[in-house]
């Protein structure tokens, strides 16, 4: 007599749901990393590997940041004194880079006749956007408005082609505002406007 065939039994990740051998294609396939290493270490061996180095490099900086912070003047227990300060680090362990202080001024033609002159980076030179767009604006006789840009930033929108007269205008309005910081794009690539 034949034997009957017995189901089969599929291991589930509780993170996504997927199989483990799916876990890679999954949306959240970072959060199941420690899951696959301890359940299915078979299934992604380059993940249990990655682990063991990052433990290892883990205590390595402990071990260093321990040995620096003793000879900075704190305690053995890791606490930071006055002299040691403290770097802003992104999840990936990249040091967050501080935003280059310049000015970009871009030309959009739309319609084939009517174009926008888009200015970007005032605000990192303590510029308030709202106040500057009316200047440009009663300066231009034009419109101009804050908007926010494809990088989810804000930027002023000024109707026309300005570009000819707006650097000259930005220096006297603001003179925190130096002119070797003012870029214009053209053709994709970022020239000085001096």
């Amino acid at each position: 007599m034949a034997e009957k065939p017995q189901p089969v039994r599929v291991l589930y990740c509780p993170i996504c749901s997927f199989p483990p051998e799916y876990c890679e294609f999954g949306p959240d396939f970072e959060k199941c990393k420690p899951w696959l290493i301890q359940n299915t270490p078979d299934l992604y061996p380059n993940l249990a590997k990655e682990a063991n180095d990052k433990e290892a490099a883990k205590a390595a900086d402990q071990l260093q940041s321990l040995a620096v912070s003793c000879s900075d003047g704190a305690t053995p227990s890791g606490t930071p004194t006055s002299k040691q300060e403290e770097v802003k680090r992104l999840p990936g362990g990249k040091i967050k880079k501080k935003e280059k202080q310049e000015v970009v001024i871009e030309k959009v033609v739309r319609n084939k006749r009517k174009c926008v002159t888009i200015v970007k980076g005032l605000e990192l030179f303590g510029v308030k956007l709202s106040d500057a767009s009316k200047k440009l604006g009663k300066k231009f006789a034009t419109g101009a408005s804050v908007v926010k840009g494809a990088t989810e930033k804000e930027q002023i929108d000024v109707q026309g082609d300005i570009s000819y007269d707006i650097v000259e205008f930005i220096t006297e309005t603001w003179p925190n505002v130096p002119e070797t910081a003012i870029y214009f794009i053209e053709d994709g690539r970022k020239v000085p406007a001096t």
